[in-house]
């Protein structure tokens, strides 16, 4: 048997199945339908709570999906056919043929089911970290409940989930009674394993409860499996990545929002990034998305800004200097809005990326030429005129030649690899900094001051000084043979 067929009936053996209830929740009537009441459709960060979660699932590590959908069966498909594309198989079950309440319709799901499945409601957001931490969490026979801390607004109570007791990491009940502020509530998500669906003959029937109509026996699968300690406890924490919010009115949604937005995080940022562009980044972002702008097209406005303010360099003045310097600050902010479109509607691509640092190149280098151009009108006809040329050629080839050099180590470390884990350490190092936008900060401040020529030597003695850098990390020494 090949290692590649072995690899694949482990993974079916783990958790790779997800069955998604559109039209209610594990623990109550979800989702309702009160004017202040949200559902499957409620758009989230640009994209609906039932595509998110889809999408979610399947960058998570799912590799299969049985959706039980009611009357908003068209819909949902609908709205799963725009956007990014769905690539795992999703099979359609209408709850009018397959009632959540009825045994027969798990005892038949049980038989897609290959090890485990996690079973979702649709009506939150969470993180493609919790899911993968699910699938790594698995253990033979054992369920798995995710919990979310209480907070200060919670759902009506005819729709709150239960509180969670545990210890030592393990369910013992669970609590109907409204609970404090930093207690752990059940979240719409949770693991079991095959057997819990389709448990032995007689099992379900002996214990002589009947489920109220639409619900799934989703609790008393959990509590029977919880007296003999076979329920471990996954608390959904957002300092670790494993955030969930639950969404149920339209104030939670725009919680929820938030807390997406405040996940989005590039893999190349710098201090100015952080604590300045991105919050400015995610007002320009909301706008994109209602103009369902794509990644690449922000990219190209980007760009035209960056080149727009290129050109104001070149006029020299002092005020034209500093006019550029804001546009310039303004496409490094617009310049984070590709990347957060992207994660959030789950487009981003390897031409994305690669266009996002190529077009980044391009308005550094029309940068440092307009620079130079305006140092050089405003010492027109001295003996030094040729210095501010020089100095803006350099930074142009400095930047042409550190392009050249991390688009090869890109290639090196995707193909060959790295030699030793320190040469790989630098190679990630330079890469993450070379797209940093902090320097935008200086160029500001430079043209405040009046002195946009000195930039010119800090730019042109910095590109050099990068691309010989790269030109030893990428020596043939560096790299791991073929």
């Amino acid at each position: 048997m090949s290692e590649r067929t072995l690899q694949r009936g482990a993974e079916l053996q783990g958790l790779s199945t997800a069955i998604l209830l559109p039209g209610a929740g594990l623990f109550g009537d979800r989702p309702g339908r009160g004017l202040t009441d949200v559902g499957p459709l409620t758009p989230i960060g640009g994209l609906s709570l039932f595509q998110r979660t889809v999408l979610t699932l399947q960058r998570g590590g799912i590799r299969q999906l049985i959706v039980l959908a009611g009357s908003d069966e068209e819909l949902l498909k609908h709205a799963l056919a725009r956007g990014a594309r769905v690539t795992i198989p999703v099979r359609w079950m209408p709850v009018r043929e397959f009632p959540l309440d009825d045994p027969r319709t798990w005892e038949s799901l049980a038989t897609e089911v290959r090890g485990f499945c996690l079973i979702a409601g649709v009506q939150a957001v969470f993180s493609k970290g919790l899911i993968e931490h699910l699938r790594q969490s698995v253990r033979d026979g054992e369920a798995l409940v995710v919990t979310r801390e209480a907070g200060t607004i919670e759902p009506a109570m005819g729709r709150r989930n239960p509180v969670v007791a545990f210890q030592a990491g393990r369910l013992i009940s669970f609590h109907t009674h409204a609970g404090k502020e930093g207690h752990q509530v059940a979240a719409d998500l949770v693991v079991l394993p095959a057997s819990i669906l389709n448990p032995p003959n007689g099992a379900a029937a002996s214990e002589g409860v009947a489920e109220p109509a639409g619900m799934i026996p989703v609790r008393r699968w959990l509590e029977r499996a919880a007296l003999e300690g076979r329920v471990r406890v996954v608390a959904a924490a957002a300092n670790t990545g494993l955030w969930y919010r639950d969404v149920w009115d339209h104030t939670s949604a725009g919680l929820a929002e938030r807390t997406l937005f405040r996940s989005l995080k590039g893999e190349a940022e710098g201090f100015v990034d952080r604590y300045f562009n991105r919050t400015f980044s995610r007002l320009l972002t909301r706008l994109f998305l209602r103009m369902k702008c794509s990644p690449n097209g922000i990219t190209m406005v980007a760009t035209a800004v960056g080149i727009l303010s290129a050109v104001g360099f070149g006029f020299g003045t002092y005020s034209a200097g500093i006019m550029a310097a804001l546009l310039f600050q303004l496409a490094a902010v617009i310049d984070c809005c590709d990347g957060e479109v992207a994660r959030l509607t789950f487009t981003e691509s390897p031409f994305g990326a690669w266009l996002d640092i190529a077009m980044d190149n391009v308005v550094h280098m029309a940068i440092f030429a307009g620079i130079a151009c305006g140092a050089y009108l405003r010492q027109a006809g001295t003996e030094e005129a040729w210095v501010p040329l020089a100095l803006g050629g350099a930074a142009v080839f400095g930047n042409v030649m550190s392009f050249w050099l991390v688009t090869k180590a890109q290639k090196i470390g995707t193909t060959r690899g790295w030699n030793t884990p320190k040469q790989a350490a630098w190679s990630d190092f330079i890469l993450k900094n070379v797209a940093s936008r902090d320097f935008s900060v200086v160029v500001f401040l430079f043209a405040v001051l009046d002195k946009l020529d000195w930039f010119l030597w800090m730019a042109a003695l910095g590109s050099t000084v990068f691309w010989l850098m790269m030109v030893w990390v990428i020596r043939p020494s560096a790299r791991a043979r073929a």
